[in-house]
């Protein structure tokens, strides 16, 4: 197994390994009718990475409700309205080439930030009300209100909707945001679900809403391969750090959630945000969690952190540590990572006719 080998999910054909992870862009529009929807920008950046040669581009985490998002500068998709906006970006991928796939999230209690680095809380006048499994504050931000169990399966059903919504538009692979402590995330961990209800307490309650959130987006997209991003571990065990007698989500927990998910295509492997932990982060750090995934349920995995050089790649896909590698930081100032690393392995992969001219011969 090589990068440049393609792979297949459900009868889906990818060109290679080296995939573009989700990426909040923070420029959506932030009232009216343009609110949560994409624009020029979007679409030269999503258009770039597939000229560029990666695989599959997913499309930055997009909110199942105006209420879900993480800033007030992220996207959307929750109305027949937006579909056009986001049917263009799905176009501009596929047509260069890529897989067009897209991240459908709701932020949970790390709603109602301000959009761009450094973030934060946005000031009350221009803030809406979180909601989360616990009115337990994430570091920083207002304690969100717990949810009722009628906005709990209301979110059940707008992740549905999105879905349903995106297929719609044109995106060959849906991705649910099961990480980095936002709302699927906080019911998982015990360190942010306080409840005693059968949507807290035990693995199986504190896992209830993902199941439920798996099962109702596959009924709407039939055959549409089906991702979920995982944090493996919120990074206290691996600290030997307890927060009120737990460790919160761990990889234990993760490889158990995975065997019994077998209605999910693809796990992209990331870890943490749920909890301010020391996180050892380093080239590759979280290759190790991939792995273990990958060698103890048989799923097929993606790998992200500080993946940033061909060999480093090429050798995680050589060795099976994953079935992909995620290229974040890399690909947001080089757009071309995947052409120039394949001249580094010594591969030839196609270039459009446009730019064949300018092709490098050096």
């Amino acid at each position: 197994m090589s990068l440049f080998d393609p792979i297949e999910l459900r009868g889906l054909q990818v060109r290679n390994r080296i995939w573009l992870p989700p990426m909040c862009q923070y420029c959506a529009g932030e009232s009216g009718e343009w609110l949560g929807r994409p624009n020029d920008w979007h679409y030269q950046h999503y258009a770039s990475r597939s000229v560029g040669g990666f695989g599959l581009i997913t499309v930055e985490a997009t909110a199942v409700t105006p209420v879900g998002r993480i800033s007030n500068k992220c996207l959307c998709l929750d109305d027949e309205a937006d579909v056009p906006a986001f049917r263009h970006i799905a176009r501009v991928i596929t047509q260069h080439g890529g897989v067009a796939a897209i991240q459908l999230n709701h932020a949970g209690r790390k709603a109602s930030t301000r959009g761009g680095l450094g973030g934060g809380a946005l000031p009350p006048e221009e803030a809406w009300e979180t909601v989360g499994p616990s009115a337990i504050a994430f570091e920083g931000l207002p304690a969100p209100r717990e949810m009722t169990e009628a906005e709990i399966q209301a979110v059940i059903a707008q992740f549905a909707c999105s879905a349903n919504l995106a297929v719609e538009s044109g995106f060959q692979a849906i991705e649910i945001h099961a990480a980095h402590g936002y709302l699927i995330h906080q019911f998982l961990s015990p360190i942010s679900n306080h409840r005693e209800d059968a949507w807290g307490g035990d693995f199986e309650g504190r896992t209830r809403l993902l199941r439920e959130v798996v099962r109702a987006v596959r009924a709407v997209i039939g055959d549409v391969p089906l991702f979920v991003r995982i944090s493996a571990t919120d990074w206290l065990a691996e600290n030997f750090e307890e927060v009120d007698g737990s460790y919160g989500w761990t990889l234990q927990d993760s490889i158990r959630l995975v065997r019994e998910l077998p209605d999910v295509d693809f796990w992209s492997v990331s870890t943490g945000g749920c909890f301010p932990v020391k996180i050892p982060a380093g080239p590759g750090y979280q290759v190790p969690f991939a792995r273990r995934i990958r060698e103890e349920t048989g799923a097929v995995v993606g790998a992200a952190g500080q993946i940033t050089n061909a060999t480093q790649a090429d050798v995680v896909v050589y060795e099976e540590e994953a079935d992909v590698v995620y290229v974040g930081r890399v690909g947001l100032h080089d757009p071309y990572v995947p052409r120039h690393w394949a001249k580094v392995l010594d591969v030839e992969i196609p270039w459009p006719d446009q730019l064949v001219r300018g092709r490098s011969t050096r």
